[in-house]
């Protein structure tokens, strides 16, 4: 333990070291470590195999290999494991770096000395999160042997995919955090952590099926945000609601772990953090900015259209008479409604049918139809293709459709790949390396970073000194 006079980069050192010891030697490190080898390795097989095949190996259609993505076919099903980590295995990690110090008591004298309980669990976040960057080792391997296979990827598509996992990795370990603060033990935690990641689910589900409220909330969700940076498209929006929760979630845990606080105190302090973090999902809604990093630009109009949007001022309303369950909705938010979100300065969406069918909510003879409204001028389609729906917005602005561009349009990365030792990596050397390095590190402590004293007479010095300061 640093000396109380040790200054504060000093400290935040031998925290990070202390912290990293501990994350390296868990049992829960090692499990998650050892499974994301095999889940890595078997989607990128999988992927790689059905990329071929629609690539037209073994004399499959060659129509299938046209405007072929590596985007959805590699990179997303070979970093898709990492979501199963991310809501399964990786969360316990967390409560394990939380849970752990509480039950042994060593989270208290650490509140004792002169390390701030923020600055203590600022620094667990951190230190996790770079384990579980660090655990994209073999998904980065996998892309590389893709790559030196002759297949094709855009780094925009990639960096992209990897910053959704990032956020995701950190509202997963803030949410481990606060569970294993609040409850009184690691199993209550897991339950806790569990409960909220199947409601999330369940929200999803919701909004799916009945729309409404649901609907507008189950954007925010874990799922429902790793799918559209999966899309190649960054949105503002998302990362600023999910900053909000995740802050909120590590002020909430170190409200908890605050020693000699009364359980209202805790209870009130808890109710104005999660109103504070209903206020900034609420303003992130209000954020449109966003980015299409996709090489086809799957989530942009084409050049000439967005010029020619840009050019409208007034706020556009649709109203679509939909169920959130019918496919031509998800057809028209796909193709049309998320694209306008992005060109437009103001769009307003009013999905009029809330129910499950949509039916029963008006006369059903108006069922199906999409009303656009601009200004004083409305008109109606039941089309949602991007070009009878752009004539008709252009119809309502008077404006005159530009010429289409006949350019090159996305050409598709067909590739049969043939790549060995996937098994052998994944399988086999990966889970080897991983149960060697922790098996080394617990036997030999020192190993796994710099000593903050050199000799133990020093380090009783240094107790001695902090226990007197204390006094």
């Amino acid at each position: 333990m640093p000396s109380p006079e040790a200054r504060p980069a000093t400290r935040l050192r031998w925290l990070a070291a202390k912290e990293w010891r501990e994350l390296v030697a868990s049992r829960a490190t090692l499990v998650v470590a050892l499974c994301v080898g095999p889940l890595v390795g078997h989607a990128f097989a999988t992927a790689v195999s059905l990329y071929g095949e629609a690539s037209g190996a073994g004399g499959g259609p060659a129509a299938l290999s046209q405007g072929l993505s590596p985007l959805d076919g590699i990179v997303v099903p070979t970093f898709g494991a990492y979501a199963i980590a991310a809501m399964l295995l990786f969360p316990f990690v967390g409560i394990r770096a939380i849970a752990a110090e509480k039950e042994t008591g060593a989270l208290s004298l650490l509140v004792q000395s002169r390390a701030d309980l923020g600055t203590i669990i600022a620094v667990k976040f951190v230190v996790l999160l770079a384990a579980w960057i660090l655990a994209w080792i073999p998904g980065l391997v996998a892309l590389a042997m893709w790559r030196a296979s002759g297949g094709h990827l855009y780094a925009p598509e990639v960096a992209t995919v990897l910053a959704g996992h990032a956020l995701r990795g950190t509202l997963v370990i803030a949410l481990a955090f606060a569970a294993a603060a609040v409850t009184d033990g690691a199993a209550s935690a897991a339950v806790l952590t569990l409960a909220v990641t199947l409601g999330t689910w369940a929200l999803d589900f919701i909004g799916q099926v009945r729309g409404g409220i649901a609907m507008s909330l189950a954007r925010f969700t874990p799922d429902s945000v790793i799918r559209v940076f999966e899309h190649g498209e960054l949105r503002l929006d998302l990362v600023l609601a999910t900053a909000a929760l995740t802050l909120v979630l590590l002020a909430l845990t170190v409200v908890w772990l605050r020693p000699a606080r009364s359980l209202p105190w805790r209870l009130g302090a808890s109710a104005l953090l999660v109103a504070s973090a209903a206020l900034g999902v609420a303003s992130a809604v209000y954020t449109r900015a966003s980015w299409d990093a996709s090489e086809d630009r799957r989530s942009s109009f084409a050049v000439a259209d967005e010029r020619m949007l840009g050019t409208i001022r007034e706020p556009l309303y649709v109203t679509a008479h939909l169920a959130p369950d019918d496919p031509r909705l998800a057809d028209l938010e796909r193709g049309v409604l998320r694209k306008l979100r992005r060109t437009l300065p103001s769009v307003h969406i009013d999905y009029a049918a809330r129910s499950a069918t949509g039916l029963f909510e008006g006369p059903a003879e108006h069922y199906g139809e999409v009303w656009y409204r601009l200004g004083p001028r409305e008109a109606m389609t039941r089309s949602t293709t991007v070009p009878i729906v752009l004539e008709t917005i252009y119809g309502l602005a008077g404006l005159t459709p530009p010429t289409p561009f006949q350019g090159n349009a996305y050409p598709g990365y067909p590739h049969v790949a043939h790549i060995r030792l996937v098994g052998f990596l994944f399988y086999g050397l990966w889970p080897a390396a991983v149960f060697l390095t922790w098996f080394t590190h617990r036997r030999h402590p020192k190993l796994l970073g710099k000593q903050t004293s050199k000799t133990s007479g020093k380090r009783k010095r240094l107790e001695t000194t902090d226990l007197a300061d204390r006094s």
